[in-house]
C-alpha cells in the first residue's frame, strides 16, 4: 500500500502515552465496560488473544509513556488512511447520499479508553463511538492481526480504519440511531441479526473507499485487496468462534461470517455505489 509521504488528517487524538497504572490487570484480554452497549459495534477478539498478556505486546503492567518507532510509525499511517477517508466521503456522500460530510475524530489508545459511549479494553477490538463521533484504536490490534489472525499488511489495517469510518457514516445517515431503537424491541437472535447487517454495511462502505482510494490516489499496490479481503475472512464470526475451539453458532452472530463480510466488502468495491450497500433492504427490512 502506497501510504508514506502523503498528507495526514489533523483529527487525530494519540492518548498512547497515558496509560493508567492499577487497572486491575485489564489489557487486550481484559473484560469490556460499557456504559451503553448498544452503540458499540467492536470485534470481541478475546477468544483469539487468550493469554496474550503473559507476554505480548498489551502487558498490563507496561507503563512506558514512551512510544516506540513502531507505534509512531502506526500513528502516521493511521493519520495518512484517515485523511483519505476524509477526502473521500467528503466527495461521496453529499454526491450519492445528499448529506454533508462531517469528519471524524480517530482515538489512539492503549490497553483501556474512556469514550462517551463509556469505558472498554482492546478486547474488543477498534470500534465507533457515535455519542462522540470517535473512532477509538489501539494499534496493537494491527500486531494481533498480523500474528494471531493471519491477517497483516498496511491495506488490511487500513480495511479496518475505513470500515469504523463506515459506522460514522452510518451515524450521520442515521442508520445506527434507528438500529439500536430496533434492537431493544426485538428478541436477542434478532438484535443480533440487526447487528450483523450494520457490520457488513460498514464493510461495503469500507470497499467503496478502497475502490475510490485505488482510483484517487493510486494506494493500492498488487496483493492488498486480497489483505483486505483476508483480513475481512478473519474476523468472521464463525472464524472467531472456531479458534476458540467452539461450534459456530450462526443466531450468535452479531458480525457476521467470513464469507459475508466478504462479499459486502467485494460488492462496494466493485459497484462504489452506496445504493449497493443496503444491506437491511437485501434482508427484507
Amino acid at each position: 500500500m502506497k501510504w508514506r509521504g502523503r498528507r495526514g488528517s489533523r483529527n487525530i487524538e494519540d492518548r498512547r502515552g497515558m496509560r493508567a497504572g492499577g487497572a486491575g490487570g485489564v489489557g487486550i484480554v481484559g473484560m469490556l465496560v460499557v456504559l451503553a452497549f448498544g452503540y458499540f459495534f467492536g470485534i470481541d477478539i478475546s477468544p483469539v488473544v487468550q493469554g496474550l498478556d503473559q507476554g505480548g505486546p498489551q502487558q498490563a503492567g507496561r507503563q512506558s509513556a514512551q512510544l516506540s518507532e513502531a507505534d509512531r510509525a502506526y500513528g502516521e499511517f493511521v493519520s495518512v488512511v484517515l485523511a483519505d477517508t476524509e477526502e473521500v466521503w467528503s466527495d461521496v456522500l453529499p454526491a450519492q447520499a445528499g448529506r454533508d460530510y462531517a469528519d471524524p475524530t480517530l482515538v489512539l489508545f492503549s490497553g483501556v479508553v474512556q469514550s462517551a459511549c463509556g469505558g472498554a479494553s482492546s478486547a474488543m477490538g477498534p470500534f465507533y463511538c457515535p455519542n462522540d463521533r470517535k473512532v477509538y484504536l489501539d494499534t496493537d490490534f494491527f500486531d494481533l492481526m498480523r500474528q494471531k489472525m493471519g491477517a497483516g499488511g498496511d491495506f488490511a489495517y487500513a480495511y479496518v480504519i475505513a470500515h469504523e469510518v463506515g459506522h460514522h457514516i452510518q451515524n450521520l445517515e442515521g442508520t445506527l440511531q434507528q438500529v439500536n431503537a430496533l434492537r431493544g424491541r426485538v428478541s436477542q437472535t434478532d438484535s443480533n441479526a440487526l447487528s450483523v447487517l450494520t457490520e457488513l454495511q460498514a464493510d461495503c462502505y469500507a470497499g467503496i473507499w478502497a475502490r475510490q482510494a485505488s482510483e484517487r490516489f493510486g494506494t493500492l499496490e498488487e496483493g492488498d485487496l486480497e489483505e483486505a479481503i483476508g483480513a475481512a475472512h478473519a474476523v468472521g464470526d464463525d472464524v472467531i468462534q472456531s479458534s476458540a475451539g467452539r461450534t459456530p453458532m450462526p443466531d450468535s452472530f452479531t458480525h457476521g461470517s467470513s464469507a459475508q463480510r466478504r462479499e459486502w466488502l467485494m460488492r462496494g468495491f466493485n459497484s462504489g455505489d452506496m445504493g449497493q450497500c443496503d444491506t437491511f433492504a437485501a434482508a427484507g427490512l
